[in-house]
This record gives C-alpha cells, sequence and structure tokens, in this order.
C-alpha cells in the first residue's frame, strides 16, 4: 500500500486518484449508508470539495482503497467555512448544531472528513494497514501547516479502532443518531500526533516513507467511514 497527499494545485500527479477516491465515497455513502449527498451515478462529490482542502489516499496496485480530506478550520469558500462549523451554525439539515459544543476558528485546528476505506479489502489486519496510513497522512499535512490538533465527526466504532493503532482520540461534545443510517456519531479530537507504528519507525529510520511501516494486526470493520463529512480522523 502507499499513501499520497495533494490539494487541488497538484492532484494532477496522481492520475485518477481524486477522482477514485470521489467515486469510492459515492459506494460508500450513497450506495451504502444511503446519505442524502450531493453526487451523480459516478461520483460523490460536496461544497467542502474546494482548493481549501487537503487529501490523504491509500493506493493499492495502481488503485485507491481509501481515503480522506482536511481542511483548517480557519478555512472560508464562498458561503461556506468547515463542515462543522456550518453544523454549528445551522446550515447543514442533517447535523444537529449542538453537536459542536463550541465555535472553533483556528489555524492550530484541522477538520478531518469523508475517511472511507473500500468494502472489498481482504483481511482485518490490511483495513488496520489502510487505515493508519490516510491518517499518519492527514497528520503529515495538518503538521506541515502547523496544525497541533485535529477534529471530526465520526461514528463513535471510529474511536476504539483510532486509539488501537495508538492515536490519542477523545470525545467532544454530545452524540446524536443520524437518521439516514442508523448509526450514533460524535465529534472526535486529537493531538496530530503519528501512529505508535509510524513513531517507533521514525525513531529507528527518521528518513523511512510513512508506506513502509509494518502493519499492525488490529480489527477493523470492513467500512470505516467518517460521517457526513473524520473524522476520519477526525
Amino acid at each position: 500500500m502507499e499513501n499520497v497527499r495533494f490539494d487541488f494545485s497538484d492532484l494532477h500527479r496522481h492520475g485518477r486518484a481524486f477522482y477514485e477516491f470521489l467515486a469510492l465515497r459515492k459506494q460508500v455513502f450513497v450506495d451504502e449508508l444511503k446519505w442524502d449527498v450531493p453526487h451523480n451515478d459516478s461520483v460523490e462529490m460536496d461544497q467542502y470539495d474546494t482548493p481549501m482542502a487537503h487529501y490523504s489516499i491509500v493506493l493499492h496496485e495502481g488503485r485507491v482503497i481509501g481515503g480522506a480530506r482536511a481542511m483548517a478550520t480557519t478555512a472560508t469558500w464562498g458561503e461556506h467555512t468547515y463542515m462543522l462549523r456550518d453544523a454549528y451554525s445551522g446550515k447543514l439539515k442533517h447535523i444537529p448544531p449542538h453537536i459542536m459544543s463550541v465555535d472553533i476558528a483556528s489555524p492550530k485546528v484541522w477538520e478531518c472528513t469523508r475517511l472511507v476505506i473500500a468494502s472489498n479489502i481482504a483481511t482485518q489486519a490490511e483495513r488496520a494497514e489502510c487505515m493508519r496510513l490516510i491518517v499518519d497522512g492527514l497528520v503529515e499535512t495538518v503538521q506541515r501547516h502547523g496544525a497541533e490538533e485535529m477534529i471530526c465527526l465520526s461514528s463513535l466504532h471510529l474511536m476504539r479502532a483510532l486509539r488501537q493503532l495508538g492515536y490519542k482520540v477523545d470525545r467532544l461534545g454530545e452524540t446524536y443518531q443520524n437518521g439516514e443510517d442508523g448509526r450514533t456519531y460524535g465529534v472526535l479530537r486529537m493531538p496530530a500526533e503519528y501512529s505508535n507504528a509510524r513513531k517507533a519507525l521514525m525513531r529507528s529510520y527518521p528518513a523511512m516513507p510513512l508506506a513502509s511501516v509494518a502493519r499492525p494486526r488490529i480489527e477493523l470493520p470492513l467500512v470505516a467511514p467518517v460521517a457526513a463529512g473524520l473524522s476520519a480522523v477526525m
């Protein structure tokens, strides 16, 4: 598996990766979870896929098998800011405003959204590796921009999976049940720090790329979406 990171300025360097990420999102969030989000027959793409967004994508044999999106909590594009802040302002019909207990707008905090892993990955170990590569890629991106913390709206099952990988994840505020997929979601927060596997490798081989870290054997669900928006990690 290989992690690639890009924004709108250099997504062309990675062939079809961005388009395949949007297609994977459509498959999971629309076809499987039945979310009411903008899409056509091929892809899902919303109001936060703008030049303010950054992406951490995982490839296997040249195909996208997972990914997530990140954006600074100071970002604005037209009438929108970032997903959780727009929910807090009452702009998003499927996310209740109370999910955010405080208005966050800081260059030190980034929001992660649309985290997804393909449902056809063969083993638990491979799903854990894909998750780790996505999140470590997000960490690398936000650290590069001076951020220290990440937040996301996610199914609470993700918190346990991330903690198993060594991320220090906590819940921020109340939860709610999504009327579209029946799952319980909440805002998660974590410091912008790498997984245990990545930290161990960095101590031994500081220049080693993310994709070279040994795979941890941790159980994850077949599909791990980060709610309407990371939460992804998150």
